[in-house]
């Protein structure tokens, strides 16, 4: 009698590697792993810790690469501050008036801010590229501040532009066209400019002189309950983003006992429709990376506006980790820029949705 065949083990299959040098694979590991060691076991950050890991970088009045920054109190109750950047002009030549670009720096709702070096090169050339002010909000981050803080502070931002006593021109600060606005994020910051355009897109009647144009979603933060395939795929292969990190991220954030069906995360949610049906929802370039764990959500995101009727421009960058963008290093972050740049020309030019 012929025994029974031993089976042959298998070896799990390799999960896929993103194309990076070696050296910015381990810096990421590290900053992944340090970043990590700061949550503590009852929900909460070791602020006091992150401070020393990401130390704020301070505006330049001074033109750096043809951009000047500075700092600008936006609510003083909230204690909510921004920094603007804005392309500098030779003093005999009159500024004209600029778009603006409202933006919201990732982190996962809870870490890195808009003095962060990484933002604020990253606002520097969006500002250079495009040819516009760059706004970038200090919004309140979890877990001290949860849903809805950082939205209302991006509606505070534009209900800050809509003032025009709260800007006035005066050099070297240009003035600012805000009937040509723009919401911009990246992974939690395109969460909050999504959500701050539908708040928008709700009321626009109320606003005088704001008009948002368009919205650019760069790799947007938003989730489920369910694990989608590219979140399992990808888990632990690519960095700054994984499922414990997320996990944890929207315990931090949503309200206490909320699950992921919250409209907050859940874009699909009923909750979540409202201001979608407005032609004042603005046009959106969507930036989706190959290596982004949370690339189903941001495809099925794509799908949901397109379905609705909306204007929607896809990037897709296959080689692209989270946060691609934010490394000028790669092909892929200058490419990203220009797209921006030509976006927010076209979309200015067009008047937006409205």
């Amino acid at each position: 009698m012929a025994g029974t065949p031993t089976p042959t083990p298998t070896t799990p299959p390799r999960k896929p590697k993103p194309p990076m040098s070696r050296l910015m694979r381990l810096s990421l590991k590290v900053v992944d792993r340090v970043t990590d060691a700061t949550r503590r076991a009852d929900g909460t950050l070791n602020r006091c810790a992150l401070s020393l890991l990401d130390p704020r970088v301070p505006a330049i009045a001074s033109p750096c690469r043809g951009v000047a920054s500075r700092d600008v109190v936006l609510d003083r109750a909230q204690r909510l501050r921004a920094r603007l950047f804005y392309p500098a002009t030779a003093p005999s030549k009159p500024p004209a008036a600029l778009p603006v670009i409202v933006f919201f720096h990732g982190g996962g709702f809870a870490f890195l801010s808009a003095a962060s070096p990484a933002y604020d090169a990253a606002c520097r050339r969006m500002a250079r590229y495009a040819s516009a002010a760059v706004l970038s909000v200090d919004y309140r981050r979890a877990p001290e501040h949860r849903f809805p803080a950082p939205y209302e502070d991006g509606h505070a931002a534009l209900r800050f532009l809509d003032d025009p006593g709260n800007h006035p021109a005066a050099a070297p600060v240009p003035r600012l066209d805000v009937s040509r606005c723009f919401l911009a994020g990246d992974s939690a910051g395109g969460n909050i400019a999504h959500h701050v355009a539908r708040r928008y897109a709700r009321d626009a009647a109320s606003f005088r002189n704001v008009r948002v144009a368009g919205l650019v979603a760069v790799q947007p933060f938003f989730g489920g309950e369910e694990r989608t395939g590219s979140e399992l795929r990808l888990d632990g292969a690519a960095p700054i983003v994984n499922i414990d990190r997320a996990d944890w991220m929207w315990r931090a954030f949503l309200p206490p006992g909320a699950g992921r069906t919250h409209e907050a995360a859940n874009f699909a949610s009923p909750d979540a429709a409202a201001g979608l049906d407005s032609p004042a929802f603005p046009p959106v370039l969507l930036a989706i990376g190959g290596f982004d764990p949370l690339q189903d959500w941001q495809r099925r995101y794509a799908e949901m506006l397109t379905s609705l009727g909306k204007d929607v421009r896809v990037a897709e960058y296959p080689d692209a980790i989270h946060a691609f963008y934010l490394f000028p290093e790669f092909d892929d972050a200058r490419d990203f820029m220009i797209r921006i740049a030509e976006f927010v020309a076209e979309s200015a030019a067009s008047g937006g949705s409205e």
